[in-house]
């Protein structure tokens, strides 16, 4: 009998969803992925009060909810944290067959944590929880996934980048026009000759300097907006900062100019290789597969 591999996914969201995507591509589970996808979708809207169902929390859950099948996908409820922690409907399992291997995707909270604690050999999560849980501080930043690894202590962990799932948004530079002396670029080398404040989520600092590098941010200081204000905002206030953008559209209506994508937020598959086995590693090769541009060398 063949092994069920189990493989941490994110209870919700866009992760979750690049994770459906990859699997509908990979494993023929179109109309699963779909279904997942749409149910948590509205459920999202019921949490920020734009969708009234007639049904309560229990009610729905149930509904959607098909015990008479075992691979079927499952729900749980999780405290969302908005004011009263109302409880949410997130993502529990679901089973699909991977290349003739039933694939039990789990839900977490912390996918890249369950890996580091050896509950799974497989698991997608962001890319920016790698950078600040894991990979070493250095003069020098990395710009691309590729860079991860080799920036990983074996000491530290054995979970390891296999590659990106292609739902990419950057971590860009962004600044107010005024502080780039004319003919100037807005680009790692500005930073690293550049002495002031730099606008940040408190939460990315340590992403921040491992992106940048500790010898850029010599005489750089960080700040760090009121929960009141709008990211872009923030930066255009202080004069230049770091953040996830996509378009670029809000900075560009708060006056800024976006410089360098510095690294690129992304869900990625990852590995703790200390658990990986030959039927695990069957099903990592067809979700990535050889077209699979971000694939990299572990």
């Amino acid at each position: 009998m063949t092994e069920t591999v189990r493989v941490a996914v994110p209870r919700k969201g866009r992760p979750l969803e690049a994770v459906l995507d990859r699997f509908a591509a990979s494993a023929d589970a179109a109309q699963v992925a779909d279904d997942v996808t749409s149910t948590l979708r509205h459920e999202k809207a019921v949490t920020k009060g734009k969708a009234h169902p007639d049904r309560d929390v229990y009610e729905r859950l149930a509904a959607y909810s098909d015990l008479s099948d075992p691979a079927a996908p499952e729900y749980t409820l999780l405290r969302d944290d908005r004011e009263g922690m109302p409880r949410r409907i997130v993502f529990d399992s679901v089973t699909l067959d991977v290349d003739g291997v039933d694939v039990q995707l789990v839900g977490r909270e912390e996918p890249f944590r369950a890996l580091r604690t050896h509950e799974f050999g497989l698991g997608f999560d962001s890319a920016d929880l790698v950078l600040e849980e894991v990979v070493q501080l250095r003069e020098e930043g990395v710009g691309s996934l590729a860079d991860i690894n080799a920036r990983i202590d074996p000491m530290d962990t054995d979970v390891r980048v296999v590659s990106g799932l292609g739902d990419t948004v950057y971590h860009t530079l962004m600044a107010k026009p005024e502080i780039l002396p004319p003919g100037s670029e807005l680009n790692r080398e500005f930073v690293a000759g550049y002495e002031g404040p730099l606008c940040i989520s408190p939460r990315y600092e340590r992403l921040v300097e491992a992106v940048l590098g500790t010898g850029p941010l010599d005489g750089v200081s960080f700040a760090y907006p009121d929960e009141s204000v709008e990211e872009e905002a923030a930066v255009a206030d202080v004069g230049l900062g770091v953040y996830l953008t996509m378009t670029g559209s809000t900075a560009r209506e708060n006056g800024l100019v976006l410089g360098e994508h510095l690294f690129p937020s992304e869900t990625v598959l990852m590995e703790n290789v200390a658990e990986t086995t030959e039927t695990a590693e069957r099903v990592e090769r067809a979700i990535t597969g050889p077209d699979v541009e971000t694939e990299l060398v572990v």
